[in-house]
């Protein structure tokens, strides 16, 4: 297999874009997350589309709009609409044999597909670790804030670890800051309006689809939490949409066990396409 550079018309600007080739009938798209290059996370995205193509599956990688190589404004993931319509139609054209189309994304790129992936024609979905956390909504902040449910989580499995006690007396935890985290996840909310926004947009998604999930990592977290409420009851009910869990706080699924278990959950649903 072959893997060739290009560039993705869309909307006046240029996207570049790595496609490496193959000869089955199904094509995996990966929208990268975050602000991250094609090749992010730390290049794990182009191993990841080397390790598919090796197994006779095109896949399309790229830049978002205003990041990496490519041209334009950066829209963050609420604007990606033309970019995932735009790279979905240019792997069909350059891979004439796909006739179906597994979009993947971690994070905030999970949410996007879900939210743009089926006016874009995209027929499957793996959904890593999907982005629901507002911003904190401080006056120039950006940080997100992550739920009271998802801290209560953390915290939880401190609580449970014996070494947590002997670190509290030796000073290794701050005694105050842990009081602070506490009170945050004592806090009782609502979900989020984008995780509200997901659980509608999810059963619209063609074709099976799957939530991948590494529980220790506190965007996981948040999600599980917005999955777990009464406001996804009907969801979770549905037998469209499936949820894999790995106990791993790797968000990125960056370690071995991680990388190989994100691998043969593509793999298994390229496969079954």
């Amino acid at each position: 297999m072959t893997r060739s550079f290009h560039r993705i018309a869309c909307e006046g600007e240029t996207l570049a874009a790595s496609l490496d080739s193959g000869t089955e009938a199904t094509g995996l798209l990966i929208v990268s997350g975050g602000n991250e290059i094609r090749a992010g996370a730390h290049g794990g995205m182009a191993q990841l589309a080397g390790r598919v193509s090796e197994q006779g599956f095109p896949v399309l990688r790229y830049d978002r709009r205003g990041i990496g190589e490519s041209s334009g404004e950066n829209r963050e993931f609420l604007g990606s609409a033309d970019e995932i319509a735009a790279a979905t139609q240019f792997l069909r054209q350059k891979q004439p044999r796909v006739n179906k189309i597994i979009g993947f994304g971690n994070c905030d790129a999970a949410t996007a597909l879900a939210f743009f992936g089926p006016a874009a024609g995209i027929d499957g979905y793996l959904l890593a670790n999907p982005w629901v956390i507002e911003a904190s909504g401080e006056p120039d902040s950006e940080k997100p804030l992550p739920s009271s449910a998802a801290i209560r989580s953390r915290y939880w499995d401190r609580i449970k670890n014996p070494r947590t006690i002997f670190d509290l007396l030796s000073g290794k935890i701050d005694f105050r800051k842990l009081l602070k985290g506490l009170k945050q996840a004592s806090r009782v909310e609502e979900n989020s309006a984008i995780s509200i926004q997901l659980r509608d947009a999810l059963p619209r998604l063609d074709g099976n689809s799957q939530i991948l999930l590494a529980k220790r990592d506190t965007t996981a977290r948040a999600f599980l939490a917005a999955w777990n409420s009464p406001d996804f009851a009907t969801l979770r009910a549905s037998t469209s949409i499936t949820l894999e869990t790995l106990d791993s706080a790797s968000h990125s699924f960056a370690d071995e066990p991680a990388r190989d278990w994100l691998t043969d959950k593509l793999m298994e649903a390229l496969r079954q396409a």
